[in-house]
């Protein structure tokens, strides 16, 4: 197999930075998930404007991309992926547009809507199979969380779980190489908790129909209950499965970057995994859920701070929905470094 490489990442906060005490002057004492766990909020996230689209934010991420390696680095692409958790048009994804933002002229484009939460890992196995075809040498993959603006709606901010998402965007360059390979990918799938995952809107309207309610997404206690205790299971399979093909132990393990659903969940991954909370990398409490976004963003960030040597084994990994899908990408970080 072709060794395939992440050879970058680079990440896009919007400049509105919002603070938990936004969210506490609408919440209300009789809301049944105030005191639930899984909505603990974070103490910032950064809202993109009502005008900004995920392609707006993507092409700002690529901006601080091509700060760093230039603008013929992202021109040259093979293969464009890409991934807005609100899309920006119905029916079409934002390949296109981001593409011709760009300036790039990739053989492939794959609009990747169903990795939701986990989308950056699955990205990567996809990359890493396309990557395998004659004369594809480099993929671009680009990952915007825009729904922010969902959670402040006037209705919608006063429940408990709207005080946790935040926006951001992240690009990756991904090329056959032997840089940083990716060592493996695991992708692991669970359909029967896809029903888990719906939107609500209290007119009873369908979400495309003329009305004045606010879309939401649909949660009470018991969901937010399965969803933690499905988290909390199937993401560590994924890395013990990522370990295990590898043949590496979770000792090994440098630096772990997971998606940021909640502090309890973050919390459960590193016990359940027996690894010290020095070796993972959250930021949860400046960002938020970024959901597709965490991971991408959480590793730029990691790598900023220097907490990713050369050599270092960093495992990725996540959950999308409501449990109905988990991935994970083991990488060998500058190995060649």
């Amino acid at each position: 197999m072709k060794p395939v490489s992440l050879i970058d990442v680079a990440s896009y906060q919007p400049p509105n930075r919002v603070g938990r005490e936004y969210f506490e002057r609408y919440s209300r004492p009789d809301d049944p998930l105030l005191r639930n766990p899984m909505f603990r909020p974070p103490e910032y996230r950064h809202y993109a404007s009502r005008e900004q689209t995920g392609a707006d934010l993507i092409e700002q991420a690529a901006a601080a991309f091509t700060d760093r390696h230039g603008a013929e680095a992202l021109r040259e692409v093979d293969v464009l992926l890409t991934y807005n958790a609100l899309p920006d048009v119905p029916f079409l994804g934002s390949g296109a547009e981001i593409a011709r933002r760009l300036g790039c002229r990739p053989r492939s484009v794959v609009d990747v809507h169903n990795g939701h939460c986990v989308v950056f890992p699955y990205m990567l196995d996809l990359a890493r199979k396309l990557l395998q075809e004659d004369g594809a040498n480099t993929a671009l993959l680009c990952v915007s969380q825009n729904a922010g603006k969902i959670f402040t709606q006037p209705g919608v901010r006063t429940s408990a779980h709207a005080s946790v998402p935040g926006d951001g965007a992240a690009v990756a360059l991904v090329a056959a190489s032997d840089e940083s390979p990716v060592l493996a990918t695991e992708v692991h799938h669970y359909f029967e908790y896809a029903p888990d995952v719906n939107i609500t809107l209290e007119d009873g309207r369908l979400y495309w129909e003329p009305g004045t309610s606010e879309m939401d997404v649909g949660f009470d206690n018991t969901k937010a209950q399965n969803v933690i205790e499905r988290g909390t299971k199937i993401l560590p399979e994924v890395v013990r499965a990522l370990c295990g093909r590898i043949g590496a132990g979770l000792d090994d393990i440098d630096l772990l970057v997971t998606n940021q659903p909640n502090r309890l969940l973050l919390r459960n991954w590193v016990r359940e995994l027996a690894i010290d909370a020095s070796r993972q990398f959250d930021t949860f409490d400046s960002y938020g859920n970024l959901f597709g976004a965490g991971v991408p963003v959480s590793l730029d960030h990691a790598l900023r701070a220097d907490r990713v040597a050369p050599g270092s084994l960093v495992v990725l990994a996540g959950f999308a929905g409501a449990g109905e899908m988990a991935a994970g990408a083991a990488i060998r970080w500058r190995e060649k470094a």
